[in-house]
């Protein structure tokens, strides 16, 4: 259960372990290795023996060592897994008016992990707004050049024609209106 919590304390528990085996599996090697010696003096199995038990003490002392090792590390699991325990309760407790307002600015705004909302749809606005400005300037250059163009087209000889036309048609008491129209439509450049 410790290891799936991916506490240090248990990485510590599993080295500590591994490295009392290698010892007591080293140990019992040489306890084994023992038993091909040959003796034939009182002197060389006194010696035999002598090695058996410093090598039964080795062990007993590496056992030893790895269960105080092993006191202090449930101390020390217990204190590792109280803090996790602290840390998650943390995420959990009740915000303050406050910290709800941060989060949402922070939300808002994208500074958080991930973007928020706000930021995403103000820069599709911003990109929107700058394909319709291009257009509508694209639009007005356009819509100028008409106008250009179509006030040139109308010259004095057009505009001769046009009223020698209209007094052909018109009764003599309206020939007299016709210079007030042509005072009234001027050439005004207008630039948006």
């Amino acid at each position: 259960m410790m290891r799936r919590m991916g506490l240090k304390s248990a990485q510590d528990r599993a080295e500590r372990q591994q490295k009392a085996q290698d010892q007591i599996a080293f140990w019992e090697n040489r306890k084994e290795n023992l038993k091909n010696m040959e003796c034939d003096t009182l002197e060389a199995i006194g010696k035999k023996l002598e090695l058996f038990h410093s090598y039964e003490n080795e062990i007993a002392a590496v056992k030893t060592q790895y269960n105080q090792e092993q006191m202090w590390h449930v101390m020390d699991e217990a204190q590792e897994l109280g803090e996790k325990i602290a840390e998650e309760a943390e995420k959990f407790e009740p915000k303050t008016a406050e910290e709800r307002r941060e989060d949402m600015a922070e939300e808002a705004l994208g500074t958080d992990e991930n973007k928020g909302a706000l930021t995403e749809s103000m820069e599709e606005m911003q990109e929107e707004m700058a394909k319709l400005t291009e257009d509508a300037n694209r639009t007005m250059e356009e819509a100028a050049e008409s106008a250009e163009e179509t006030c040139d087209n109308l010259t004095e000889e057009n505009m001769e024609a046009a009223e020698a036309a209209a007094s052909a048609e018109m009764p003599a008491g309206s020939a007299a209106l016709l210079p007030e129209q042509a005072v009234k439509y001027k050439k005004i450049d207008v630039f948006v």
